[in-house]
């Protein structure tokens, strides 16, 4: 299934039921009084984040969701029925916004939340409503309240504490694969993760945590390169970063330049990506000749912490974990 994380879509929520003009009929009474209902309120359109929902796939075809109208007043002051709401359910981490505007409508990060979108119209009042001691036979009603037709974009951004982020073919699938119980699509060529991944990391007697492969980054990501910015947003919700590196592509000349590459996209993307926790993370260490290329980085970092694996092993995994787990313990307990 396609991994789609945008969309722009209308909604529409239902109109109110008119209010009902109507006089009652009784036998011995010629002129009964007014007994017009109240029209039912309008459907609102709901959004419902459920954790069973990843993308935005249900988005891609269907652009137009419209709640139900609300039924008109009958008589004998019987009120119309109620639009049905229509609920959407989005995965969490889905930003709304007004798409002509760009104006943050609600940020729905965590599963279980709702947001009324758009509210329904209010059902119109009925002739019963307006009959006074002087006016005792109104011939009127309130017509329903209009609809409320909104354009928004959906955007999600993906929930993870960990983001794996680094050049194509840096091995980010073969290490998600390896401290995690995910399957990504691992290949000897560029781009082979045409969608973050996610999977879960258990480290001890510690909480769980989540770690997002997020595809490869090039120069001029920022500017949608590659597959750009697309995907630098999903590096946003992440609370530390794994940057990864293939040692045994490191040129010994110019031993820090694939780092600086990323770090710059990162900076130049802006909302402080550059500034993440992060781990320094040479991999690929089981391939002839990437033990030296990685002590020349490690020589020219400085005081950059970097770690040496090998994701395809399982060389240094458990010490990888151990970080993971203690960065974002330290994150968390700063943040409180």
């Amino acid at each position: 299934m396609k991994f789609i994380d945008e969309a722009v879509i209308t909604v529409q929520s239902g109109k109110g039921g008119k209010g009902c003009v109507s006089f009652r009929r009784e036998k011995y009474i010629p002129r009964g009084g007014p007994d017009g209902g109240d029209g039912g309120k309008g459907g609102d359109v709901v959004f419902r984040t459920i954790s069973q929902k990843r993308t935005l796939y249900d988005f891609r075809f269907k652009k137009l969701f419209k709640a139900e109208n609300g039924a008109g007043g009958e008589s004998n002051q019987k009120t119309g029925r109620k639009g049905k709401d229509l609920v959407i359910e989005i995965p969490p981490g889905t930003l709304i916004s007004d798409a002509g505007t760009g104006r943050i409508l609600k940020d729905m990060v965590d599963p279980d939340v709702v947001f009324v979108a758009a509210a329904g119209g209010r059902g119109g009042q009925g002739n019963k409503k307006f009959a006074t001691s002087t006016h005792r036979t109104p011939r009127f009603a309130q017509p329903g309240g209009d609809s409320d037709t909104l354009i928004l974009k959906l955007e999600l951004k993906l929930i993870a504490d960990v983001g794996i982020i680094g050049l194509p073919n840096a091995g980010k699938s073969t290490l998600i694969s390896a401290i995690s119980s995910a399957t990504p699509k691992i290949a000897d060529y560029p781009f082979t993760t045409l969608t973050p991944v996610l999977g879960v990391v258990k480290y001890g007697k510690g909480e769980p945590f989540v770690v997002a492969d997020i595809p490869g980054l090039i120069e001029g990501a920022h500017k949608g390169v590659g597959l750009g910015i697309q995907f630098l947003k999903h590096i946003e919700r992440t609370s530390m970063l794994i940057h990864l590196i293939d040692a045994s592509a490191i040129n010994p000349d110019s031993p820090l330049s694939g780092y600086n590459i990323v770090k710059r996209e990162l900076d130049l993307y802006g909302k402080n990506l550059a500034e993440k926790p992060s781990l320094v993370v040479l991999n690929k260490l089981d391939i002839t000749g990437a033990k030296e290329t990685a002590d020349i980085f490690i020589e020219q970092a400085g005081n950059i912490k970097v770690l040496t694996i090998s994701a395809a092993t399982g060389l240094g995994i458990n010490k990888l974990k151990q970080k993971m787990a203690s960065l974002l313990g330290k994150i968390n307990k700063d943040e409180k």
